[in-house]
């Protein structure tokens, strides 16, 4: 990596003939709405169907056909903004957006110009390095998708194709545009604030939020100006990022494409451009228009929306727990790291599940580790989602404590995890479990883990005699291990203890194992 590059993705700034300029981004997000149906019309509102069989008289333009709301998206579109902290004005409506796509049958888009639904907020975001971060919202608005061109060329782009192919199921379908002000500087922090906006919808249920399926889609407006600088530099929107790791690595090229032009004394161009990943750079595209270019007027066809504070207040107590609350709580107080908490709310039910754990008495660190360990592994194996096993949190929690109280080992810690995880538990979708979390859907009588562990002879063995027993066994049986410590190789203790545990099926207390062994075979050569 060039060191343009390398210093845009570690700080976003880069030196240009002498002094240091800084990237700044503000990034515009669309995000098709979880509905039934789509915006303005019955049809169905389904990714993957058939090109063209989810289309009527209204998503496809038709003359005298009369759009109608859909109620579902505009209460969607509010919790999101309420979810940042957003301001609901009491008034909104919709606007015609005028523009020419050939996937766009009515050649307008139904939008919001001037009078939006949500106004304001904030979206905070933990960066990789452990810093807390923010991003202001401008707003967010309510709009219809548009159809899908697939172009007849090797790479997808409509130039040097032979023709075009035009799908508009996706015509019409509800989509939010969420608005960020230019407060993000670097590749990393782009990718932060998208990952908040991203959990955010999908634990409220206003989006899958899949990228592959085009339900998230994002722009970056990206300008470069002097360290300290007040006034903005010249932007360039880039556009046709499919991951979030092309969002990064788009930013990182375009830093370094405008840096070289400014270094070379030229002027940057106001213009959109499209990210190619093959090449790993960004391509002109077409002049970025301007709000006048687009010809805004109120859509005749559309009453104006009014939102009582009544409703505003009902959607504002349905929210639930967000998922930045626990993140903070995560990594702030139980002192979690940013990829645990991360890989911990990032999973339904997951979340809760941990939370129970830590509630019934676990500590933080073990109870993640488990959650993250053990129990994910197993809900990949089994396709029962950890939050649906049997494996209750207080169970688990308890067997936590059982080993730091050293009544089991952390070997038969493991064996009972996967046990208690697979006991009759129906390996069913969780949508078809109409239950909560923790209700015990299949709750029967159980032994208590005391009793489990006194029947089975699981406890652990801590005798010495006991323990001296193996230990001789194990030192007969593995003289040349034993003559390699002796020597000088202490590393081979770690296999030496491995074989006590092992003779004695997991069982033995493994420090007084260690212990024991040492005092045996005395001290190594060279040891102080």
């Amino acid at each position: 990596m060039n060191a343009t590059l390398e210093s845009a993705r570690r700080s976003g700034t880069v030196d240009v003939n002498g002094v240091a300029y800084e990237a700044v981004m503000g990034i515009e997000c669309h995000v098709e709405l979880k509905t039934e149906t789509k915006m303005f019309c019955g049809c169905r509102n389904v990714f993957g169907a058939e090109p063209n069989t989810n289309v009527c008289p209204v998503c496809l333009g038709m003359p005298g056909a009369l759009p109608v709301p859909n109620r579902r998206a505009i209460e969607l579109l509010v919790e999101a903004g309420l979810a940042f902290g957003a301001e609901i004005p009491a008034f909104s409506k919709f606007d015609r957006k005028n523009y020419f796509y050939p996937d766009m049958p009515k050649d307008y888009q139904i939008s919001q110009f001037d009078t939006p639904l949500t106004q304001g907020g904030v979206v905070p975001f933990w960066r990789p390095d452990g810093t807390h971060g923010s991003c202001r919202l401008t707003r967010i608005h309510l709009e219809e998708d548009t159809g899908k061109s697939t172009h007849a060329s090797r790479d997808g782009r409509i130039a040097g194709s032979t023709h075009s192919l035009v799908d508009f199921n996706r015509a019409g379908v509800p989509l939010m545009e969420c608005v960020g002000e230019p407060d993000i500087r670097t590749g990393a922090e782009a990718v932060a604030y998208l990952e908040s906006l991203k959990r955010t919808f999908v634990v409220l249920g206003v989006s899958d939020v899949k990228m592959e399926e085009g339900s998230l889609r994002c722009d970056v407006n990206l300008s470069l100006r002097p360290v300290g600088a007040t006034e903005y530099g010249t932007k360039a929107e880039i556009k046709n990022m499919n991951s979030f790791n092309s969002v990064a690595r788009a930013i990182e090229s375009e830093i370094e494409r405008q840096a070289e032009i400014l270094r070379a004394g030229g002027r940057i161009v106001q213009e959109t451009r499209g990210w190619d990943e093959s090449t790993g750079t960004t391509h002109s595209m077409r002049n970025k228009e301007q709000a006048h270019d687009y010809r805004y007027f109120p859509d005749p066809d559309l009453t104006p929306i009014e939102f009582a504070p009544d409703d505003v207040a009902r959607l504002r107590a349905a929210l639930g727990t967000l998922p930045q609350a626990r993140l903070d709580r995560m990594i702030g107080t139980e002192k979690l790291s940013i990829v645990q908490a991360h890989n911990i709310v990032d999973k339904p039910g997951l979340a809760e599940y941990y939370d129970a754990v830590v509630a019934a008495g676990c500590k933080p660190q073990p109870a993640v580790n488990l959650v993250l360990g053990d129990l994910s592994r197993l809900a990949n194996e089994t396709g029962i989602p950890v939050h649906r096993s049997q494996l209750r949190p207080s169970r688990l929690a308890e067997l936590v404590a059982a080993v730091d109280a050293g009544t089991i080992t952390s070997k038969t810690q493991k064996m009972l995890v996967e046990r208690f995880y697979k006991s009759d538990t129906p390996a069913v979708p969780i949508d078809d479990l109409q239950v909560t979390p923790y209700a015990e859907p299949f709750a029967k009588p159980e032994k208590s883990l005391a009793q489990i562990v006194k029947e089975e002879g699981l406890g652990q063995v801590s005798d010495t005699g006991a323990i001296d027993a193996i230990v001789a066994a194990v030192v007969a049986g593995n003289e040349k291990t034993v003559a390699d410590y002796r020597g000088g190789k202490v590393k081979v203790m770690g296999f030496l203890v491995g074989q006590v545990m092992k003779q004695s099926g997991g069982k033995a207390n493994p420090a007084l194992a260690e212990a024991r062994l040492r005092a045996m075979l005395g001290e190594p050569e060279g040891a102080a």
